[in-house]
């Protein structure tokens, strides 16, 4: 390696010998950090303003290195930077092009800045950026459930529980139940934000600015809401990585929830709803095949981000404090999880807006032994306890089953053999519409119950 090459490192004036070419490689980043490139200029710019109002530089020299970022900023997004073989990361290409491009005055950028809370700031200005378009994506999935539950509220299906036939619901009520957990992270997505917002830049390598920045200046000027209280702190802490990882975590874990229903829901089997060609695959030997690949892929990518989650946290658990450089580690797994939870926001949005639904096989699949609780519910009225009442429909439940009818098929006499508080209206207890419309507490599958969900989901939607 050179003279000049080792001159180029920003940490090289300690060093007499050549760095081992694997231990560069090992220790580069660039491949993966350089999609923070317009993070970093953003930073970069803001920083120099904040040295012109100490005094380190003046307003020509402040201009000159602005446009300067500004045309490394432009390189890349044109696709023209040329990496060089020493552009260990994002900070060190940006400012070895700066000084290529203005000269000696672009060694004053990094005056009492440090890569620690360089990075650190690029990585929440990033971050920041991505999880306004993700929160976009999952107001958009949670609308469109909306939209379909508000339209087919007149769909009777089973809920099941155990994945046995429990009680008649409506198929909103499904829908709105995915909603709803999707509305809670929507809800933590928000509430995270804040913790991300919080400025490190002016921290330095770990003990603070020596040339008093202003660091209010800084938020401002890069939309942070927040500054970093403690530089040790402000360079060390990658919670925001966790947590962003952790909220991602549950809410592919609730797409998984919500696939695997959908999965079930398709097969021939039960025939409830067929995803659309769009979103779906054949086999490379059954000609019949239709396999929902996209719900499969969902449920699938949950164990990856989980994974990323995982790993990085048992990275973090056992470092000392302030910069390691095992926090290297953070920036590939957070760059994954955002891309995947991202494309599968949409792909989710793009299922449950193109679904196909049969309400005709839902409805077959209601038996009248779903209303085995209205049955109990119809003797609660008259008085008699449900402990008991929950003995007397079981034993119902198993008279129809001996005589391989339907519970509405034994007749008054059967019933009244049961209890003599069975009445000659017993019969009307089988109505499917009738028992889904009874639950109008809140919560339940009634038509204004519905009508309520669909309400505050978008009301909680506008923020």
């Amino acid at each position: 390696m050179s003279n000049q090459s080792k001159k180029q490192k920003l940490w090289g004036g300690r060093f007499t010998g050549d760095t081992d070419p694997l231990m560069h490689a090992f220790n580069q980043s660039l491949e993966y950090d350089q999609r923070m490139y317009a993070a970093d200029i953003r930073g970069s710019i803001a920083y120099a303003k904040s040295l012109t109002l100490v005094g380190i530089l003046n307003k020509d020299e402040e201009a000159e290195i602005t446009q300067g970022l500004i045309a490394v900023g432009k390189e890349w997004e044109n696709g023209q930077f040329q990496v060089q073989p020493d552009d260990e990361d994002i900070h060190t290409a940006n400012e070895r092009r700066l000084s290529e491009l203005i000269g000696p005055l672009g060694g004053k950028l990094h005056t009492g800045r440090s890569r620690n809370d360089q990075v650190a700031t690029d990585m929440r200005i990033w971050l920041l950026e991505q999880v306004k378009d993700i929160e976009t994506s999952l107001v958009a999935l949670i609308q469109v459930m909306a939209d379909r539950a508000d339209k087919e509220k007149d769909y009777l299906m089973p809920g099941y529980t155990h994945l046995q036939r429990g009680q008649p619901i409506r198929w909103s009520h499904l829908l709105l139940s995915h909603a709803f957990s999707f509305c809670s992270d929507l809800e933590r997505l928000r509430q995270l934000m804040p913790r991300i917002s919080i400025l490190p830049l002016g921290s330095g390598a770990l003990a603070g600015n020596p040339f008093a920045v202003d660091r209010h200046f800084l938020a401002k000027e890069l939309g942070f809401r927040h500054l970093a209280e403690n530089s040790l702190w402000g360079v060390g802490d990658r919670d925001f990585v966790i947590e962003f990882m952790m909220w991602a975590s549950l809410t592919t874990t609730h797409l998984s929830r919500i696939s695997e229903d959908f999965i079930i829901y398709s097969t021939a089997e039960f025939g409830f709803v067929t995803l659309s060609d769009a979103y779906s695959t054949g086999s490379s030997i059954m000609p019949q095949k239709k396999n929902p690949d996209s719900l499969e892929l969902l449920r699938g990518k949950s164990g990856r981000v989980f994974g990323n989650m995982a790993g990085f946290l048992m990275t973090y658990k056992g470092l000392p404090s302030t910069y390691n450089k095992d926090l290297q580690e953070d920036k590939e797994p957070l760059f994954d999880t955002v891309d995947t939870i991202s494309a599968c926001l949409r792909i989710a949005n793009g299922v449950v807006g193109t679904l196909d639904v049969h309400p005709e096989k839902m409805r077959q699949a209601l038996t009248m032994d779903v209303l085995a609780t209205d049955l109990a519910d119809y003797l609660v009225r008259k008085g008699v306890p449900f402990r008991e009442t929950h003995h007397i429909s079981g034993r119902a439940v198993a008279l129809a089953e001996s005589r391989k009818c339907q519970l509405n098929e034994l007749t008054v006499a059967d019933y009244k053999s049961l209890h003599a508080d069975f009445g000659d209206d017993i019969h009307e207890v089988f109505d499917f519409e009738a028992s889904v419309e009874r639950r109008q507490a809140v919560g339940g599958p009634s038509r204004v119950m519905i009508d309520r969900q669909v309400a505050v989901l978008r009301e909680r939607l506008s923020g």
